[in-house]
């Protein structure tokens, strides 16, 4: 392949001499080779390369001073330079007997019509060195990833199992940009509930103006304080602000101490009541009045398949209750207005679909704050003996069989529709408690559809009005 447009009157007047020069300069090493391959004359381009090969080659053949696995190249290149086709450049590595190949890129050309070749060698050792500092400095920047992901990780884990409550502010327009679950829990939001808001409204609006000069004082002088606020609910904290700086934004670290507890703290007050209720085989957890758990056992754990406190701080008991929108509403309205539920039966459903049998009986935390209420959760799944109640609907049926053949079937039909619901209105009665509002929810019926039948069974004591 010719790259000059004349090539005969641009070198026609060159000398051996200068072609020699134009040779050596166009190449690292340039090796002069005979129709069979053989190294009759070499020159150097660069001083780094060995001088002992200029004795060690000429003489011998191409082949024998490469590596074996650059023979092929070798073989290829000498082939293609005879047959006149485009020269390519090939990597090519020369061994050395106590130190690392040394690779170098050949291209081979033919010159003159005795079958002459020119291999010309460009040394790749500086680009081998230079990307070897590139892999160096890439496995660097790797490994510093890593261990910022490991800090990371450490703080995220930190920041969602500690109860101390926290939440990150943008300093220019108050907005909590990140809460852990305690702080949701304090405020009185599910998990994730809080993030967003701004932490003005996420407390008393009339603290308003001294938490704004809180938050300015640290921002001016960069040095953290603390002052005291109210949750929406009339709950003291000890506000304590520090300022950070994070992707040239101003963030600050806002610790919320609660001054007055809702209720007493287990770890202070009652350490061997905590520890018993935490080794009990029986679920137990503390909700605030809308059902949101504020603590849980460790067998309340295992009920809902769930590995840590946290992932169930924060959200609704009415999650893992048998009848959504049914359970916890009968369960809130008997503990507001008898303070304690014994027995109710009920189905269990863990994160993962395990169900269970179980009853629940509760109560009302004492405290002077924010109500709580407890709630004890038994496993009865495996329970052998049945309830009484549930021994009646056979023998029911029974006498109902013995009927047969005696009674019209439209009858024996009604008949045995009007034993069936008064068995499922008995058994509502006394899931609630006798709780007639509850017991209609139960069954889907309205209130007035309730007393009909109430009065059409003989059931309870109804008043005139009723």
């Amino acid at each position: 392949m010719k790259h000059f447009k004349a090539p005969k009157e641009s070198f026609e007047k060159l000398d051996a001499e200068a072609v020699a020069a134009l040779v050596a300069s166009a190449g690292d090493i340039a090796l002069v080779l005979d129709v069979k391959g053989v190294i009759r004359d070499l020159t150097y381009g660069n001083d780094d390369l060995p001088r002992d090969w200029a004795d060690q080659w000429i003489g011998r053949s191409w082949l024998d001073t490469v590596t074996v696995e650059s023979r092929i190249k070798v073989e290829a290149m000498l082939r293609d330079a005879q047959a006149g086709a485009t020269p390519r450049w090939r990597h090519v590595n020369h061994p050395l007997p106590r130190s690392a190949d040394i690779p170098i890129q050949y291209s081979v050309v033919r010159i003159g019509a005795e079958g002459k070749m020119v291999a010309i060698g460009r040394d790749l050792r500086p680009s081998a060195a230079l990307q070897q500092r590139l892999v160096e400095a890439q496995q660097s920047m790797e490994r510093d990833y890593a261990r910022l992901r490991h800090v990371e990780m450490r703080y995220r884990l930190l920041f969602q199992m500690t109860h101390e409550a926290i939440v990150i502010v943008d300093a220019g327009t108050y907005k909590i940009i990140e809460a852990n679950p305690a702080a949701d829990a304090l405020l009185g939001h599910a998990v994730g509930g809080v993030a967003g808001r701004t932490l003005i409204e996420a407390l008393d609006p009339a603290d308003a103006p001294a938490l704004q000069l809180l938050m300015a004082g640290v921002r001016a002088t960069g040095r953290a304080d603390e002052g005291q606020a109210r949750t929406g609910f009339g709950r003291e904290l000890q506000v304590t602000c520090s300022l950070f700086r994070q992707d040239a934004a101003s963030l600050f670290l806002v610790r919320l101490i609660p001054l007055t507890a809702d209720r007493a703290a287990p770890s202070e007050i009652q350490p061997h009541q905590l520890q018993v209720v935490e080794s009990m085989p029986d679920g137990f957890v503390v909700t605030d009045d809308e059902g949101r758990i504020l603590e849980a056992n460790a067998a309340f754990l295992d009920l809902a398949q769930l590995a840590a406190e946290e992932q169930a701080r924060g959200q609704s008991l009415e999650r893992w209750l048998g009848r959504p929108g049914v359970d916890l509403g009968v369960l809130m309205a008997n503990l507001r207005q008898h303070g304690s539920v014994r027995l109710y039966a009920t189905t269990f459903h863990g994160e993962y679909g395990a169900g269970t049998e179980i009853e629940v009986s509760a109560g009302t935390v004492p405290g002077s704050g924010q109500p709580c209420f407890g709630f004890a959760i038994r496993d009865v799944g495996r329970r052998l003996a049945t309830e009484t109640r549930k021994k009646e609907l056979p023998r029911a049926v029974e006498q109902l069989t013995e009927l047969v053949g005696r009674v019209p079937l439209k009858d024996l039909v009604r008949e045995t529709t009007d034993v069936i619901e008064r068995l499922c209105i008995e058994a509502a009665l006394e899931l609630t408690g006798d709780n007639r509002a509850s017991a209609a929810e139960i069954l889907g019926l309205s209130r007035q559809s309730l007393y009909v039948k109430l009065r059409r069974y003989g059931l309870g004591d109804l008043e005139s009005g009723e």
